[in-house]
């Protein structure tokens, strides 16, 4: 249950405490995982290959790639329209991030928008399908591609860069590969075979509004792991990440935290988690509203897996319930590490990778 502590040997000779946060998602703390030494040092290597930013500003090219996607009004229509009541309510057109092209959408954003394109004549903020048919979604496109967006307004602002942990790496490097390992209890050839570690850097400011760190299972999904040796070609592609090892490198002078908005909430409702233009996503105004917070601590880990059980011992279905984000950073800087371990639900093509990568 949440606050049960059970005492894990991770380094030989030594206890660690495994702390359980909440069970939707399956979440643990881990205090001390690593050393102080061993958090300054992924600084440094991350520091001497150096950080790029994490999301880039929206390109010019909006509009011609908006146009070149074949899709009618009506379909946009009923794609937005989540309780198909044949309305547009703000919080349905909200829910698709994918909209804002990398720009942080909020209530008012979308009322000006609205309002800019004679979108909503009555301006009650709520679409009918006659209006949005009356809509030219060019005007829609010109006016996203216009606007002015600043590093604060996208969905993430940080800097992040990849380090190697395979054979031949550091030994510290490899050393908490190791840990990682015994903390998760996963077979090697799968951790060895798992995305390097991922250090990113939030400056003062700097967020990542609440997100799933893997992709949902479909048939027509494709894993990027294991794309390439499954040699079958699908319309999507996500990173599957079972398992989020994530890590404080350092302590943050003010703010930082990672929050998950609806930990152990009863029900999960994608809907509900905009009400009266409050979104809990939004890790810049409302996270002290979020159902649990972690504050950085040097040399913490905490750990949770993105997906369910199939109930068979494999992948099942994505749990909802591990959204999370970077709360904003209002002094200072954060320093953060992740070790994702990359699954595929798909048990055959995840053996097949294996054998692939044992060659």
């Amino acid at each position: 249950q949440v606050g049960h502590t059970q005492r894990v040997e991770l380094v030989p000779g030594r206890a660690h405490a495994v702390r359980t946060l909440s069970l939707k998602p399956l979440l643990f703390e881990i205090p001390d995982f690593l050393t102080e030494e061993e958090c300054k040092l992924i600084v440094h290597l991350a520091k001497l290959k150096g950080l790029q930013k994490s999301q880039i500003l929206p390109t010019e090219d909006y509009e011609e790639a908006m146009e070149m996607i074949e899709i009618s009004q009506m379909d946009i229509f009923n794609l937005l329209d989540h309780n198909q009541d044949g309305q547009l309510q703000l919080k349905e057109v909200l829910t698709h991030t994918r909209l804002g092209n990398g720009r942080w959408m909020t209530p008012e954003n979308i009322r000006e928008m609205y309002t800019a394109v004679k979108a909503d004549p009555d301006g009650n903020g709520v679409l009918s399908l006659e209006e949005f048919k009356r809509l030219n979604i060019r005007d829609f496109h010109k006016y996203m591609g216009s606007q002015k967006v600043k590093m604060s307004d996208l969905v993430r602002n940080s800097q992040h860069t990849w380090l190697y942990q395979g054979e031949g790496a550091h030994q510290v490097m490899r050393a908490i590969r190791q840990r990682v390992m015994r903390l998760t209890r996963l077979p090697p050839e799968i951790v060895e075979h798992s995305e390097p570690l991922q250090v990113v850097r939030y400056d003062q400011g700097g967020h990542y509004h609440a997100h799933m760190d893997s992709g949902p299972v479909f048939p027509e999904t494709a894993c990027s792991h294991t794309k390439l040796v499954a040699n079958e070609s699908a319309p999507f592609e996500t990173s599957c990440r079972y398992v989020t090892v994530l890590f404080y490198l350092n302590n943050v002078t003010g703010g930082g935290e990672t929050v998950f908005p609806i930990a152990d909430n009863r029900t999960y409702e994608e809907m509900s988690l905009i009400q009266n233009d409050i979104d809990l996503r939004d890790t810049r105004k409302n996270c002290d509203k979020g159902n649990l917070r972690v504050k950085p601590q040097q040399g913490t880990a905490v750990f949770w897996y993105n997906y369910l059980s199939d109930g068979e011992g494999w992948v099942g279905e994505l749990d909802d319930f591990a959204l999370h984000g970077g709360c904003l950073v209002t002094q200072g800087t954060k320093w953060i590490a992740n070790n994702w371990i990359n699954v595929d639900p798909n048990r055959r093509r995840q053996q097949q990778f294996q054998q692939e990568m044992e060659r």
